[in-house]
């Protein structure tokens, strides 16, 4: 008989468990999994999922907090050959329901602590079948009577499922809808190069440990830090969310030489008040996307360690990375992947020009939209991959961001669609319409604000809006600023002009929730 096709992850981390069995492979609050247990745990899972009737070539959501569930999950429904479907664990109403359906996910992990979220739009689900509960207080949670429990699948058989799984899958990972409806990414090949470099440049070994406290459902901390664990035969320490005030506390005690950040992380760092031992720490390289200009020597000076720079989406595999320490610049292109800054008719500019940034990798085109096949074809136009993003080069091939050119904000490492806002906020029964657009925040990267026109005759508070918005939406998502106003600026196709509102920015007109002490709820 011929061998069973195995997903390129098994085949990892089967030599991990020759090489490393009995080592720590994570690290969780107190709890410590040996890649031997993480193996046999991702077969019990993959065993259970088999008896649900989970086939190879099935969509499953796995909406779960950081925890070892979630990794065990992720890699037993590869074992299976069916795709993993990571979900923001902070989406609900539509958000939530669009890519359970969109998806085709036929079952789901989900946390008990998110059981009301999927409540309110389990009626209108039209494909799930299956519901997988984590249970951390059991007399607490009221589950379904056909849901299933997360601990009975670890009651199955610890050896390897006997399926024949097919084409391997590297599962689905949706976007944060930046331009839109959020799209699910179809890996069909990764840029196993391109990843090299960057776990490389983390410079951790098999005696080290790598730390990281990003969402597991963010390909940041399942693509670079689990995956690089994996590759490099080190430990993973998983923290449950940043924390800022017990950031490094949590580094020294797992001797973290390396972490990744995104966006705000190292501006909020920087903002806890110094302390005399903040150099005194185990790191080594933070590998970070995004970190703000102004304030990237002196966090490398203050923590005593070296930030590594870099530029990569989910979408599609074309990396930057800047390992020599030029402050500001996102880095240069990765093995076979060639960058290029196109204008509005694609045509390349020169060094000095802002444009869009694009990139492109030999062979064929390594992901798609799922299901959205104009959506990719716009994409991958002229055979280059267009990130959306507003960049410029220098002579040196250096690659510099310069902003957006999506419709999108980025607030506190999250992408948000001001489409997916602007849907919330119309649907309520006072407001015309509205335009949501990123501002400035103190600390880096953006805000949201809300402009809203209402229907004639009709009175809302922005308290009132806000509280109609929590019930909808992901928190990351609810504005921080509302304005009202009697018109937005529109195109001749009424969708708004978002330039002059951004560039208005916060004024005297505008309500501020953290001024006013509105508290959003996580």
């Amino acid at each position: 008989m011929a061998e069973r096709q195995k997903s390129f992850m098994d085949q990892v981390i089967e030599q991990r468990i020759e090489q490393y069995g009995d080592k720590v492979f994570l690290y969780f609050k107190d709890q410590q999994v040996t890649y031997k247990e993480l193996n046999e745990n991702v077969n019990r899972v993959a065993n259970g999922l088999h008896d649900l009737g989970i086939r190879p070539g099935d969509k499953l959501g796995i909406m779960l907090p950081n925890c070892p569930e979630f990794l065990y999950s992720h890699f037993a429904i590869l074992r299976i050959g069916a795709s993993p479907v990571p979900i923001n664990v902070a989406l609900k109403g539509e958000g939530l329901k669009y890519i359970i359906d969109n998806s085709e996910s036929k079952a789901i992990f989900i946390d008990s602590s998110f059981l009301e979220s999927l409540k309110r739009v389990r009626s209108e689900l039209s494909g799930l079948k299956k519901e997988i509960y984590r249970i951390e207080e059991p007399a607490k949670a009221e589950i379904p009577k056909n849901a299933t429990l997360y601990s009975d699948l670890l009651k199955s058989p610890p050896t390897p499922p006997d399926i024949d799984i097919g084409e391997p899958s590297f599962g689905v990972m949706y976007t944060s809808g930046t331009t839109g409806r959020p799209k699910g990414v179809a890996v069909k090949k990764i840029n196993v190069e391109g990843f090299l470099t960057l776990w490389g440049a983390m410079q951790a070994g098999p005696d080290d440990t790598i730390y990281t406290c990003l969402p597991l459902y963010h390909g940041n901390a399942l693509g670079i830090s689990v995956m690089g664990t994996l590759f490099m035969g080190c430990s993973l320490a998983l923290g449950e969310r940043l924390s800022a005030s017990r950031f490094w506390d949590e580094i020294r005690k797992y001797n973290a030489v390396e972490f990744n950040s995104l966006g705000a992380m190292i501006p909020i760092l920087m903002k806890q008040p110094e302390k005399k031992n903040d150099a005194d720490n185990p790191v080594r390289i933070v590998l970070s996307a995004a970190t703000p200009k102004d304030v990237w020597e002196a966090f490398e000076k203050r923590f005593n360690l070296k930030i590594v720079e870099w530029f990569g989406m989910v979408d599609s595999p074309g990396y930057l990375i800047n390992t020599e320490g030029k402050v500001g610049a996102m880095g240069k292109p990765i093995g076979e992947a060639e960058f290029a800054i196109f204008d509005d008719n694609d045509n390349e500019l020169p060094p000095g020009k802002t444009g869009e940034l694009a990139f492109r990798v030999p062979g064929e085109r390594p992901t798609s939209y799922y299901k959205m096949e104009k959506e990719t074809e716009e994409a991958y136009r002229g055979g280059w991959f267009h990130t959306g993003d507003l960049a410029y080069r220098d002579e040196e091939d250096w690659y510099y961001f310069a902003g957006r050119k999506k419709e999108a904000m980025r607030r506190r490492g999250e992408n948000i669609s001001s489409w997916e806002v602007e849907q919330v906020i119309n649907s309520h029964p006072k407001v015309l319409e509205s335009a949501a657009v990123g501002v400035p925040f103190e600390l880096g990267e953006e805000d949201v604000k809300a402009v809203v026109v209402l229907k004639e005759g009709e009175k809302l508070s922005p308290e009132e809006l806000l509280d109609f918005c929590q019930e909808r939406m992901a928190y990351f998502m609810v504005p921080r600023y509302v304005e009202f106003k009697d018109s937005i600026p529109k195109t001749g196709t009424h969708r708004p002009i978002y330039p002059p509102l951004k560039e208005e920015g916060v004024t005297p007109n505008t309500w501020d929730r953290e001024k006013a002490g509105y508290k959003v709820k996580r």
